[in-house]
Parts: structure tokens; sequence; C-alpha cells
């Protein structure tokens, strides 16, 4: 009996963890964190063009649809130089960050001095079209809007 007693003993001190290992782990552990709180960190930047694209989208639909709706023109108004866009009929302007890059083609007849453009919708929908394009560092997003159909795309680039 007493042999199996030592073995019995044995295994028992055997159990747990030895320093090196409980190190390794809480470095694997750190090293996890540290790689989550980078991916985080860009994320929000990546959000944040995203997010104006949308802005831009939904001031763009917002004047297609009161063009429909008035049966009057209505114009978002970018303003490059200052990096805001004001929509006709409404008092708000609104800023686009600093660190955005922001490109528009529209209709030679809507370009308006150094660094202004218009995107004109007319009361049957359609519009003068155009692309705007907003950028940071890798991140692009473009909005498409159709000539004929005044449609409004969002995608990214």
């Amino acid at each position: 009996m007493k042999i199996n007693d030592a073995l019995t003993n044995k295994g028992q001190a055997q159990r747990g963890f030895t320093l090196l290992e409980l190190v390794v782990v809480l470095f694997v552990v750190v090293l996890g964190f540290s790689v989550i709180g980078l991916n985080l960190s860009s994320g929000s930047d990546s959000t944040e063009i995203k997010a104006t694209a949308r802005d831009m989208v939904s001031a763009l639909r917002y004047a297609r649809g009161q063009a429909l709706m008035t049966r009057e023109e209505n114009t978002v108004a970018i303003d490059l130089s200052n990096k805001n866009y004001t929509v006709s009929g409404r008092g708000k302007v609104y800023k686009i960050p600093e660190t955005i890059e922001i490109t528009v083609v529209t209709a030679q007849t809507e370009l308006e001095g150094e660094g202004s453009a218009n995107i004109r919708f007319f009361d049957d929908g359609s519009s003068t079209g155009g692309r705007i394009t907003l950028e940071r560092e890798k991140t692009a997003w473009q909005i498409d809007i159709n000539w004929l159909t005044g449609q409004i795309e969002l995608e990214s680039k």
C-alpha cells in the first residue's frame, strides 16, 4: 500500500503550471489585446469616412426627393476649399472632416469658381449627374449620381 500512496502523491505534485507556462500565456494574451487595439484605432478612420459618405448620400437623396415633391430644382452645393456642403432650402452647413480628400466630377455648368461644384436635381427626378469621391489614406468611397434617373449609389473603392 505504501507504493500506491507514493504514486498518488507524486501524481498530485505534478498537477499545476510552471511559472514559465504562466508567463508565456500572459505574453500571448497581452499580444492579442495589442493587436485588437491597433485594429480598433485604424477602424475609427474608416468608420468616419464611411459615415461622411453616407451623410452625403442622404443629403443628395433628400435633395432629389424635395425636387420631386415640390416640382422645383434642388441643389447640393459642395465647397471643396472649405470642405463643406449645403442643400438648397436648408440653412445648415454640413462639414467634411479635414483629413478626408474630396473630388467632384459634375457638369461644366455646375462648376462655380475655384473649388465649388453643384449637383442639381430637376423636378422630374433627373440630375446633372456626377461622381463624388471621398478618400483618406487607403480608404475611399465613391458616390455616383446618374444624370438620367437621379439615382444615387454608394460604393467602396
